[in-house]
């Protein structure tokens, strides 16, 4: 009787740890983490990720509509292209350290997939949480926001192409919108739409050269360049993951600082989906 006893309660014990170790949810797994597993971990800014090596294909046939849906970007490293003090040597990126929590990632974006006459894939962005401000710190202490985003993105990979495979590569430019909106009033009450065209009780020289570009706010739309490198492609699920690098200017103050090149590289996420007619 002891030893039935003793059994019983050993079994008891890990019929309880396998209960618990199943009910705990993985971020790789199949089981959703809830909100509280997920709130002030950084996950919610993680994109998904393919958790073994895929080596498929996925046909694009002509004729047929598809889409990128859920394409989720998700930055790890930030450069800033920097002048150095001595103007014999060239500028060089440097790196810099990301002080906005969390926030940093673009997610169900969608757009069309679709064969090109030339044999390529063209993606054409179309919607999505698209954009984020990001700050970066550099070393010296200087810091560098800029709008993250792949607005009106338009990319195309390589010809002689079928089909999406973990060699392919989206290539192609973005609208980079200003950081700052046209009703932005900067400490002087100066704004683009709204506000004081020049600082009240501005003194005298107000229309100088050095001052002009404080008090007339522009907003400028400019252009980045970004490279997607499939590197994982689930044939069955339609599941397409890799890296991606993009050089995009930086904020300009509505028009009173020159822009920065800024590189953001980071991994990606998405899915191919056939759309019915």
């Amino acid at each position: 009787m002891r030893y039935r006893a003793l059994i019983a309660a050993f079994l008891a014990l890990c019929m309880g740890v396998l209960t618990a170790c199943s009910d705990v949810p993985s971020a790789n797994g199949d089981t959703p983490l809830t909100y509280d597993q997920i709130r002030n971990t950084g996950l919610a800014g993680s994109c998904p990720q393919i958790s073994s090596v895929r080596r498929g294909e996925i046909a694009i046939e002509n004729g047929q509509t598809y889409q990128i849906a859920g394409l989720c970007l998700e930055p790890t490293s930030y450069f800033v292209k920097e002048e150095p003090a001595n103007k014999r040597r060239e500028a060089e990126f440097v790196a810099g350290k990301s002080l906005t929590r969390y926030t940093s990632s673009l997610d169900q974006v969608r757009g069309e997939l679709s064969a090109a006459s030339d044999g390529s894939l063209v993606f054409k962005e179309k919607d999505g949480m698209d954009f984020q401000a990001v700050t970066v710190l550099l070393p010296g202490g200087e810091e560098v926001p800029f709008l993250f985003t792949i607005k009106g993105l338009i990319a195309k990979t390589q010809a002689g192409l079928s089909s999406v495979t973990s060699s392919t590569d989206f290539v192609g430019e973005y609208r980079v919108p200003s950081y700052r909106t046209s009703n932005f009033l900067d400490p002087k009450g100066r704004g683009l739409t709204t506000g004081y065209d020049t600082a009240v009780a501005l003194p005298a020289g107000g229309d100088s050269e050095e001052l002009i570009k404080e008090s007339m706010k522009s907003f400028s739309v400019g252009t980045g360049f970004i490279s997607l490198q499939v590197e994982k492609v689930d044939s069955v699920t339609g599941e397409i993951a890799g890296t991606f690098e993009c050089d995009q200017p930086s904020d300009t103050d509505m028009g009173t600082a020159a822009p920065s090149e800024v590189k953001v590289q980071g991994l990606f996420y998405g899915r191919v989906e056939t759309l019915d007619a």
